[in-house]
């Protein structure tokens, strides 16, 4: 199998020129209550863009007068798409969490590109955080964001949503139908309870049980929505997303072989290789079967695609989760810090461009790097938390971190206060203004502080970041109690508390970075290493610095030196320093 990674890289070539490289590359992991080691529904979200600025968005809950409009700009660009109607009463919403433990993430795939709608309104982005504000649960969310895109159409690309509640998680996939045909096509699948599923800027949605003569699925049209909240469906879809394909040449088998991923979204060297090998990663990590699957993510065997679910081997925590997300794929064949592009300091990170070519030679093949999971260019990213036991208000708990989830801590934001951290806060700063009280550019700065002497400094953002997330967690049970004996008095109480709560776990969240950031500069100044006794810098008898380690490069990086430099460096015999 090592081998068959040494691919040809002219047949590299041939299948990255399938594949679109999308500004916006997120990854979302789902779980299932029965497969939270709590009875929580969980999903993760990587906002993965160079130019996303992460920042915690907030909608309080209003209520609007008949005949209200709600202006839409687009997510990605900001652009004035147009004006929707506005409801009578809209729900607080936390970043992708509203008061009601309802959460939403996405990745891009963007599939078949002449089907994108130019004359629509709701892009992918709008059609989030406008669902968000009016949708209680996961089913409701399927029934909104259908209802959007029929009457207003369906800007973006092909997108995959992860929608939870406390209760169920969807995966929803979804592509436009042209800018000569209004609305989109779209299916949507349930994980089943005990399974985990996930989904990397690849459609994942095959095949699926058609609505004829079963009450599992159903094709959507306006009269069938009334079955939605039936518990036994698990599948819905548009009434069209099969006809749709036909008319557009893309499809001319029978129904029942009908794939929308296979369809929409065709399978391709870069949609393995770079996208679904963030979810094998997540999955392998608690399923022992998964690696029959490893020559299809490596972008060699793209007829071996992996289940949309799987049954894990063990619970799955919250903490888990982070960890998950921190993935570089580590103890694998393409564990990025075993090559001589890791550099001294054995970096899992490789520069924008993915895919590249040697300029100035002979060779004329085009070479990738690979696409982790973490990774420098994320915005934001969160674990949701549903928790079906408590009242909304107290049963969400949105962990949110900004920047490289490696190098970031997920903070505890409970989804029924009503105030944002200012650490936090849009309009705190963007990409091209520095604010030194934004938790993103400080978390920034020491994430691109690690980059340098990787191996090393991330070990020390590694502890700070333990010990924060694994306080906040243990914090949980008793700001829960807390905050339900306040809720028995009085729910402005509740709210307050909570809302108190996240605010200081923000700060707090800032300030020990803060205090790492100087720790990093310190301790690391110039290639230096300072030496530390009983958690102290050490200092001579008379109070000067002792001489600092110079541990120098990895026997690995000097050979790869040797080799490139021939006899350039070689020191005479009796000649050294």
């Amino acid at each position: 199998m090592i081998k068959m990674i040494k691919m040809k890289a002219a047949g590299i070539i041939a299948a990255l020129g399938l594949f679109h490289f999308s500004s916006f590359a997120c990854t979302n992991y789902i779980v299932t209550k029965g497969a939270s080691s709590s009875g929580s529904t969980m999903i993760t979200y990587s906002a993965d863009s160079h130019v996303l600025y992460g920042e915690l968005y907030f909608w309080p809950a209003q209520d609007f007068s008949e005949g209200s409009m709600l202006d839409i700009y687009e997510w990605d660009t900001g652009k004035f798409m147009g004006k929707i109607k506005q409801i009578a009463h809209t729900y607080s919403v936390i970043g992708n969490m509203n008061e009601h433990q309802l959460a939403i993430g996405e990745t891009t795939y963007t599939g078949i590109e002449s089907l994108i709608d130019t004359t629509a309104i709701m892009d992918y982005g709008s059609l989030i955080y406008t669902t968000l504000q009016r949708a209680k649960t996961a089913r409701e969310a399927i029934k909104v964001m259908s209802d959007l895109v029929t009457e207003y159409g369906y800007a973006s690309s092909g997108e995959s949503f992860s929608i939870a509640d406390p209760n169920e998680a969807w995966i929803f996939e979804i592509i436009g139908k042209g800018s000569d045909n209004k609305g989109a096509v779209w299916v949507a699948c349930r994980i089943p309870d005990g399974y985990i599923s996930g989904h990397a800027n690849q459609a994942r949605i095959q095949t699926f049980p058609l609505a004829t003569g079963k009450k599992t699925s159903i094709a959507i049209t306006s009269k069938e929505f009334k079955r939605i909240n039936n518990p036994a469906v698990e599948c819905i879809y548009a009434w069209d997303v099969i006809s749709v394909a036909r008319n557009k040449g893309l499809f001319s088998g029978k129904d029942e072989e009908f794939s929308f991923s296979d369809t929409y979204a065709p399978i391709s060297f870069g949609g393995a290789r770079f996208c679904d090998v963030r979810v094998w990663s997540f999955f392998k990590s608690v399923n022992s079967d998964m690696q029959q699957y490893f020559d299809y993510v490596s972008g060699h065997n793209l007829s071996n695609r992996m289940p949309l679910w799987v049954k894990p081997n063990r619970k799955i925590s919250n903490y888990d989760l982070m960890n998950f997300m921190r993935d570089h794929l580590e103890g694998t064949p393409l564990d990025m810090r075993k090559d001589a592009g890791a550099g001294a300091f054995g970096s899992p990170y490789r520069w924008r461009p993915l895919t590249w070519k040697v300029s100035g030679t002979k060779d004329a093949n085009e070479y990738c790097n690979e696409r982790a999971t973490a990774t420098q260019q994320t915005g934001f990213s969160f674990i949701a938390e549903c928790r079906s036991w408590l009242p909304d208000a107290i049963g969400g708990i949105f962990w949110f971190g900004v920047d490289d989830a490696a190098t970031s801590v997920y903070t505890p934001i409970y989804c029924g206060i009503t105030a944002i951290p200012d650490c936090f806060r849009k309009g705190n700063g963007d990409m091209l203004t520095y604010s030194p009280t934004s938790a993103f550019w400080l978390f920034n700065l020491v994430a691109n502080m690690c980059y340098q002497r990787y191996n090393m400094m991330s070990e020390d953002a590694l502890k700070v970041q333990q010990k924060l997330e694994k306080s906040y967690i243990s914090n949980t049970a008793a700001t829960d109690a807390k905050a339900l004996s306040l809720l028995e008095k009085d729910e402005k109480l509740a709210r307050d508390f909570l809302t108190e709560y996240s605010l200081k776990a923000a700060q707090n969240t800032f300030d020990q970075w803060k205090t790492l950031s100087e720790y990093l500069l310190v301790k690391y100044i110039d290639g230096n290493i300072k030496k530390e006794k009983d958690g102290k810098f050490e200092r001579n008898a008379w109070g000067i610095t002792v001489s600092p380690e110079q541990p120098g490069y990895s026997d690995t990086w000097m050979k790869d030196v040797i080799e490139d430099t021939g006899d350039k460096l070689l020191v005479p015999a009796g000649g050294g320093h």
